[in-house]
C-alpha cells in the first residue's frame, strides 16, 4: 500500500524530531513543543467582544512565550478545515497546532481491514477514486455526468457512490485523499472532485499530499507525536456480516472487535485511547468485553435536534450505573441563549448533575459566524450571533462550554483555536499527562 511507503516512514520520523525540537511560532513566540498556532486565535481574540474573557485573553497573548499541547483539543478528522481529513498531512496539522488528541473514524475495505474514513461510503466525495477508471468501475455506483437539456438546463446533478467496503486495501492505497465535497455540475470525472466551501481551500490537496492511513498506520502516528487517540466506530454501510473477498464472513462483532485489537496490538494504553460510537450497542459490547478500553468509551449522542435529544436527556441517570462515564453529544445540545447570553443548556446541567464526563464536537466546521447564521452546531444560540456579528464568538462559545459546562474536550476543525484556550485559561492539562505516550512497550494496563 502506498502509504506504508518511504513517505510515511519519514513522516513519522519528522513528526517524532518536530515534538522535540524548539520551533519558532508565527507570532515570533518560541516553544519547546513545537506548538505552532498561526494568526487565527489571535484575530479572534482581536475580533471578541469587550468584556472579561477579551482582556484575560489579550493578557495571555502579551505574557506567553510560547503554547503546549493540550488533550482539551481534538483534531476532528486532523485538521480538517484546510487539509483533507484522515490524511497523514491532516494529522500532522492537527498535531502541530497543540491537539493532545486525534482521531480516526474507523470503517473497512473489501478484505476487512480497517481504514481511516468518515463514512464507509464517502471515496466518491473525500478521494479521487472517481478520475481512476478501473476503480470508479468497482463503485457502487460509478460517476455519471451531469445532464443538460439543449439551452443549458440543469436535468439532472452528476452523482457516484464508492464505498470503502467496493475495494481491497491495495487498492485503496491508490487513492489520494482531497477535501470532502463534489461539483453537481461535472461532466467529467475530473470535474466531479471540486465544490470545496469558499471559506475551506484546496491548497494542501495537490499531487503530493492526500496521504491516506490505516487504522493501525493512524496508531503509530499518533503514538510517535505522542498524543492521545480518539477512534471512532463508523455504522457500516453494507449488511453485517459482511462477505469478504475470501469468501469468509466479517460479523459486527468481528468488527468492533478488530478496532480494540488494533489498539492492543499497537501497546496503546487505554488510559490514551478513547473509543467512539454513535450506537449504543457498541458501547455496550465494549463494556462487556473490553472493560479496560470501556472505561473511557464515548457514547456520542444521537441527536439533531432538541426534539430528538430529548429522550436522551431523560436516560442520562441511568449510564454511570451501566458502565458509561463519557458523554458527547454536539455543540449545540449543551448550550441554549437566555438574555442575549449564552449559558448552559438543560442536557448539560442534567449531565454534570449525574458526574458524567462531557466532550462535544464540532468547532471551526461552520465557516462565517459574523453574518449571524451559524447553521447546525449553532441553532439554539443563533440569536446571539446575530447581535455579536464577529467572529470572535467562537471563544465566547468555547468559554461556556470550558468554563459552565465544565466539557472536558472538544473536537476541532482547526485544533489551534483550542489549544490557544486551553493554555490561556488552564483548561485541559496543557502540560499534558500523556508525556510517557510511546516511551515504553512493556506495558498495556
Amino acid at each position: 500500500m502506498r502509504s506504508v511507503s518511504r513517505l510515511f516512514e519519514f513522516a513519522v520520523a519528522l513528526a517524532v524530531l518536530s515534538a522535540v525540537t524548539s520551533v519558532a511560532c508565527a507570532d515570533g513566540h518560541r516553544d519547546s513543543n513545537g506548538v505552532q498556532l498561526g494568526p487565527r486565535p489571535f484575530f479572534l481574540v482581536d475580533d471578541l467582544a469587550d468584556g472579561d474573557l477579551k482582556r484575560e485573553l489579550e493578557r495571555c497573548v502579551e505574557r506567553r512565550r510560547g503554547f503546549r499541547k493540550s488533550s482539551f483539543s481534538i483534531g476532528h478528522r486532523g485538521a480538517c478545515m484546510q487539509f483533507p481529513e484522515h490524511t497523514l498531512e491532516s494529522y500532522l496539522a492537527a498535531a502541530r497546532q497543540g491537539a493532545g488528541i486525534i482521531e480516526c473514524d474507523v470503517t473497512f475495505t473489501r478484505d476487512g481491514e480497517l481504514v481511516c474514513r468518515h463514512s464507509q461510503c464517502d471515496l466518491h466525495t473525500t478521494t479521487d477514486i472517481v478520475t481512476i477508471p478501473e476503480l470508479n468501475a468497482k463503485c457502487e455506483q460509478p460517476f455519471a455526468p451531469a445532464t443538460f437539456d439543449e439551452n443549458g438546463n440543469k436535468l439532472t446533478d452528476a452523482t457516484a457512490r464508492c464505498c470503502t467496503s467496493d475495494i481491497t486495501l491495495a487498492e485503496f492505497g491508490r487513492l489520494k485523499g482531497k477535501m470532502d465535497a463534489f461539483d453537481p455540475d461535472a461532466t467529467t470525472p475530473e470535474e466531479y472532485l471540486g465544490g470545496t466551501a469558499d471559506w475551506r481551500t484546496d491548497l494542501y490537496s495537490g499531487p503530493s499530499s492526500g496521504t491516506l492511513m490505516t487504522h493501525a498506520e493512524s496508531l503509530r502516528l499518533f503514538k510517535a507525536l505522542r498524543v492521545g487517540v480518539t477512534p471512532e466506530l463508523k455504522a457500516p454501510s453494507v449488511d453485517m456480516p459482511f462477505e469478504l473477498d475470501d469468501g469468509s464472513f466479517f460479523t459486527y462483532d468481528d468488527y468492533r472487535q478488530k478496532l480494540i485489537d488494533e489498539l492492543k496490538a499497537a501497546r496503546i494504553r487505554p488510559r490514551n485511547a478513547w473509543v467512539q460510537s454513535f450506537v449504543r450497542d457498541d458501547i455496550d459490547y465494549w463494556i462487556a468485553n473490553e472493560p479496560a478500553f470501556a472505561k473511557q468509551a464515548v457514547y456520542l449522542i444521537p441527536a439533531d435536534t432538541p426534539e430528538q435529544l430529548a429522550p436522551f436527556t431523560n436516560e442520562l441517570p441511568s449510564y454511570k450505573a451501566n458502565g458509561i462515564h463519557y458523554v458527547a453529544p454536539a455543540m449545540w445540545a449543551l448550550v441554549a441563549s437566555e438574555g442575549g447570553r449564552i449559558v448552559p443548556s438543560e442536557y448539560a446541567i442534567s449531565a454534570k448533575d449525574e458526574g458524567l464526563r462531557i466532550i462535544t464536537w464540532t468547532l471551526e466546521r461552520s465557516g462565517i459566524l459574523a453574518d449571524g447564521d451559524g447553521g447546525y452546531y449553532y441553532q439554539d444560540i443563533n440569536d446571539v450571533l446575530a447581535d455579536r456579528q464577529s467572529e470572535g464568538v467562537i471563544l465566547e462559545l468555547l468559554d461556556v462550554l470550558a468554563q459552565d459546562v465544565g466539557i472536558e474536550g472538544i473536537f476541532s476543525d482547526w485544533p489551534a483555536t483550542a489549544t490557544f484556550y486551553a493554555n490561556c485559561m488552564s483548561t485541559g492539562e496543557p502540560k499534558d499527562r500523556r508525556s510517557d505516550e510511546g516511551d515504553d512497550d512493556d506495558d498495556e494496563d
